[in-house]
C-alpha cells in the first residue's frame, strides 16, 4: 500500500489559553481545507483581540501532509511558528490551522521560553479539540437507463459508496463518492453494467 486514503483533522474550532510571567497566550485551532481559508480566520482575530501584540500561526494541508507554513509575526525566528507546527506534526494531524495570539506582560520570556510558551498554548488548544478520521474520496458520475436501477444501487450498497447527488428519468444521473482505495473495484463492477457511463469529476 503506497498510501493511505484516511487521515487526521479536527471536526470543530477549538480554544486554549497559557499563561507565563504576566504574558497571555491564546490558542485558537481551526479545521481548513485551502489556503484560502486562513486569511479571513486571521484577519477576524485580529479585529477581535486588536492590543494583542502577536498573532502567530502555523498550519498544514494535505492527504500526504506536505503543505506547511509558519508565521512568527515579529517573534524571534523560530521561537513562535515551528513550535505551533510541531504540534500538529506530533499529533500527526492535518487540514488545521493554529493561531496563538500573544498580549505581551512587562517581562522577556527569552527564546526557551517563548517556544515552550507557544507550543503549551497550541497544545491546550488542540487538547480541546476533537479529531476525527476522515476519508478521501474521488467524485465520480455515473449514467444509466432507468432499467439498470437495482445492478447500480447493488453496488453502491455492497460497496458502501457515498451517494451525493441523483437525478432519475428515464436516463438516470448519479454522483457518487469512492474511497480512493477502492475506487479500481468499483468501477470495475460499474462497467460491467450494460449501458452505464462513469466519469471522475474530482
Amino acid at each position: 500500500m503506497l498510501f493511505d486514503d484516511t487521515f487526521l483533522t479536527i471536526d470543530k474550532p477549538a480554544e486554549g489559553i497559557f499563561r507565563d510571567r504576566g504574558s497571555k497566550f491564546l490558542a485558537f485551532v481551526y479545521p481548513i481545507n485551502t489556503e484560502s481559508d486562513i486569511k479571513p480566520l486571521l484577519t477576524q482575530l485580529r479585529s477581535d483581540h486588536p492590543k494583542a501584540n502577536h498573532h502567530c500561526w502555523a498550519m498544514r494541508l494535505g492527504i500526504d501532509r506536505s503543505v506547511f507554513r509558519t508565521n512568527d509575526d515579529g517573534e524571534p525566528s523560530g521561537t513562535a511558528g515551528r513550535p505551533i507546527l510541531n504540534t500538529l506534526f506530533s499529533r500527526n494531524i492535518t487540514n488545521v490551522l493554529v493561531v496563538v495570539v500573544r498580549y505581551f506582560g512587562g517581562t522577556l520570556l527569552g527564546v526557551p521560553g517563548l517556544i515552550n510558551a507557544y507550543r503549551t498554548a497550541a497544545e491546550e488548544a488542540l487538547n480541546t479539540a476533537v479529531v476525527i478520521e476522515k476519508m478521501l474520496h474521488d467524485i465520480y458520475t455515473i449514467q444509466f437507463d432507468y432499467q439498470q436501477m437495482n445492478d447500480v444501487m447493488r453496488i453502491i450498497k455492497e460497496d458502501n459508496l457515498t451517494v451525493l447527488d441523483q437525478q432519475f428519468d428515464n436516463t438516470c444521473i448519479m454522483k457518487i463518492g469512492i474511497r480512493r482505495m477502492q475506487v479500481n473495484q468499483s468501477i470495475a463492477r460499474f462497467e460491467k453494467v450494460s449501458g452505464a457511463v462513469i466519469k471522475l469529476i474530482i
